[in-house]
């Protein structure tokens, strides 16, 4: 696929500007990922990944709408942040040292803790990925999971047939359900999606085993500090909300609040928005479009929705997580 090159005012610094003047943040997104970033009939998108990127466009517009979802196979996700087709690219991508130097890029935080798993046929009776031994693997071209395998095999001395890569994540799906593998593996939360898109879900199981680390986040390139600078505080912002216990219900009540960390997030002390060239009521604006990340947790992949995901290690740090917002001062 080929994607064109934005107008010069796009690239080395000038985003915010460029998008200003677009009307529109251009959000790279999954080509169909139930939880993270998928569409609707009626080319409506939800996930996690989505409210993101409206969280981005409330912040700049005060209008979480104005967002042109872009959707991108794995493959095509870099080439497309590299030739700025997308302004930023939100789409359950791992942050690893490789794509944060050697390929141009910054990652502004961990939206979603996650690790590689595989999903099996109850039928094969494996309770263990340690009992894989010479079984088959389809995976998606693009990701870490074919080197993260490797590397899980070789510690293990195990051996697998065949690795069988394929250029979509339907692709994939398709070819695991027709009988072309024996597991599929990627992040545990994509198979917790794709689980559900299987014929009969309750014949397939996640094996216990976690094999890798995924932190999972947003991307820009390098050239923009103040860019990287709204995208990586907006995620900040999102998580010091929950933990101050502003949200989507209560956010202009807290306007009022005499508590100095909520007076400065929601710039009624201070203008601290303005320093990354946004507004001071920039978080007002998300909070009241979205939520603050807990609310978007639970309402995409939280235990109520039918991916059913526990926050376990997303839980803020307060709570016994990792999740951790650096304060607005």
């Amino acid at each position: 696929m080929a994607f064109a090159q934005a107008p010069a005012g796009d690239t080395k610094g000038g985003t915010l500007e460029a998008v200003k003047s677009r009307g529109a943040l251009l959000c790279g997104v999954t080509q169909g990922l139930p939880g993270f970033s998928s569409p609707n009939d009626k080319n409506e998108w939800s996930g996690l990944d989505v409210d993101f990127c409206r969280a981005i466009a409330a912040a700049i517009f005060n209008d979480p709408t104005k967002v042109k979802f872009v959707p991108l196979s794995a493959k095509d996700r870099f080439i497309a942040l590299q030739g700025s087709a997308i302004d930023v690219l939100s789409r359950n991508t791992t942050w690893t040292m490789e794509r944060d130097t050697k390929m141009g890029f910054n990652f502004a935080g961990v939206m979603f803790y996650d690790g590689q798993g595989f999903l099996i046929r109850k039928s094969l009776g494996v309770n263990s990925a340690k009992e894989l031994n010479e079984a088959s693997i389809c995976v998606q071209t693009g990701t870490s999971n074919e080197l993260n395998v490797s590397d899980f095999f070789r510690a293990n001395n195990l051996k697998y047939r065949e690795v069988i890569a394929f250029a979509t994540i339907d692709e994939t799906v398709k070819a695991y359900e027709a009988g072309r593998c024996d597991v599929f593996t990627s992040d545990r939360s994509q198979l917790a999606a794709v689980r559900l898109k299987l014929t009969n879900p309750a014949d397939h199981v996640l094996l216990p085993e976690t094999i890798s680390k995924e932190p999972l986040g947003p991307v820009v390139r390098q050239d923009d500090p103040q860019w990287f600078d709204i995208v990586r505080w907006t995620y900040f912002a999102l998580l010091n909300a929950e933990e101050l216990g502003v949200n989507q219900k209560n956010v202009d009540q807290q306007l009022n609040s005499a508590n100095p960390d909520v007076k400065r997030l929601l710039g009624t002390d201070g203008k601290y928005g303005e320093g990354i060239g946004l507004t001071a009521d920039w978080v007002v604006r998300m909070v009241k479009a979205t939520g603050n990340y807990g609310e978007i947790y639970d309402r995409n992949v939280g235990p109520a929705t039918p991916l059913g995901i526990e926050r376990g290690i997303n839980k803020l740090w307060t709570n016994g997580g990792i999740q951790y917002g650096p304060p607005v001062r």
